[in-house]
């Protein structure tokens, strides 16, 4: 059999399967079109409007929160300028409204207020190192002012491993950790602490301390062995 004959059958193929299925096909790309249309509708029109206006609102909470004025972070101001808990609220979806999160939380810490502190920070997330560690760190504190120590302990060194290029304010996180822990007579587990931080970051300040904290626990008397 020909090319040429072989080429003729398969346009007769691809002719008769149009005429079955024109009606199905046409349906289907017309959805495709459809969708792609309202997809860039959407984005353009809602999505980035939106962030655009979350944005704005946010620029007037970095202010506050720059200037350590808690209560206007998270609530605004008498002008009519809107707080973290607003744009949380009215963004949901948009970054400034996850970073709203994180202000929020850091400023319920400064009012004592752990319960929120905690809330809100435990919904913030960021790509950005620096920001998550200080989050955590957030956390550790908030959870160890209201009394649960596992739950602090475990912020603290989530924070102390998150960027460790950081490494003064790693060695700090795990330090913390070590300590609550040396409270809930689990000295086995600060003693491994303090050694990874003299093992890790031997330069920090906390590094040079850590071979009288390691010392005391390796001379005291307790019920585990030291290697």
């Amino acid at each position: 059999m020909s090319e040429q004959v072989v080429k003729k059958d398969l346009w007769l193929q691809l002719e008769s399967l149009w005429r079955k299925n024109s009606k199905v096909i046409i349906i289907v790309i017309s959805a495709i079109v459809l969708i792609a249309a309202s997809l860039y509708g959407y984005k353009h029109y809602v999505v980035i409007p939106k962030e655009e206006k979350a944005a704005d609102a946010l620029y007037k909470v970095q202010q506050w929160f720059a200037q350590d004025s808690a209560n206007y972070v998270i609530n605004g101001d008498t002008t009519g300028a809107k707080g973290a808990l607003y744009i949380i609220k009215n963004f949901s979806g948009t970054k400034s409204a996850d970073l709203a999160h994180f202000y929020a939380g850091v400023s319920y810490l400064k009012l004592k207020d752990f319960a929120n502190a905690i809330k809100y920070l435990k919904d913030f997330s960021t790509k950005s190192l620096p920001v998550q560690m200080a989050a955590y760190t957030a956390l550790g504190h908030a959870y160890a002012e209201s009394g649960k120590k596992d739950d602090a302990v475990n912020y603290y060194k989530k924070a102390g491993s998150i960027f460790e290029d950081d490494k003064d304010n790693s060695a700090e996180n795990l330090f913390l950790a070590a300590q609550l822990l040396e409270t809930m007579n689990k000295q086995k587990e600060a003693l491994d602490i303090y050694k990874s931080i003299k093992q890790k970051f031997p330069q920090t300040n906390k590094g040079n301390q850590a071979d009288k904290y390691i010392y005391r626990l390796s001379i005291e008397k307790n019920d585990f062995s030291i290697n």
